[in-house]
């Protein structure tokens, strides 16, 4: 039976000739000591449960500290990770921006050079053209040479042969000369 502090106070005893009944008395503070017995377990029972519910607080705010500094280190890991990613896609951008550059000079190289190719390949045929021009004029001289040559030996031989008889007549008159 629970006894409160206002029935504590309130509690009359029955008087008796020397005073006040002794077992009402002793039948109260029986209750009241097993009142305080009852009270001071609980007061033990939830001194226990509190230092076990600070304990656990206590773990519990570690925990929290713990897992914040977790979620902090987590930010900063993934803040730098993006930072690193950011900088390592702006390198491959300066590089693929330099690797352009060097595939756009090395094809304006190559097209200066295929133009100057193609000068010198220009140049070579008009050489050519104008060596076998002159090759071919040279031969055709040759050939109105020979056929001039042909032609003088032939004048020259029909001459003779028209002068025959006049070689013969001087021949034959320069046998019959004195």
């Amino acid at each position: 039976m629970r006894i409160t502090p206002i029935e504590i106070q309130q509690h009359q005893f029955k008087s008796r000739l020397f005073g006040y009944d002794t077992a009402a008395v002793d039948h109260f503070l029986e209750m009241l000591a097993d009142e305080i017995e009852r009270l001071h377990k609980q007061n033990n029972e939830l001194k226990e449960s509190l230092a076990r519910t600070r304990t656990s607080l206590e773990q519990m705010r570690d925990r929290e500290k713990a897992l914040q500094e977790t979620l902090m280190t987590a930010q900063q890991v993934t803040e730098e990770l993006k930072e690193n990613a950011r900088k390592e896609a702006e390198v491959m951008i300066a590089e693929a921006h330099l690797e352009g550059e060097h595939v756009v000079r090395d094809a304006a190289e190559r097209r200066v050079q295929l133009l100057s190719e193609i000068q010198e390949l220009k140049r070579q045929k008009i050489s050519f053209e104008t060596g076998l021009r002159s090759l071919v004029e040279g031969h055709l001289k040759l050939l109105d040479l020979d056929i001039m040559q042909l032609e003088e030996e032939e004048k020259q031989a029909s001459l003779l042969d028209h002068d025959q008889p006049l070689l013969d007549r001087l021949n034959n008159d320069a046998i019959d000369l004195p």
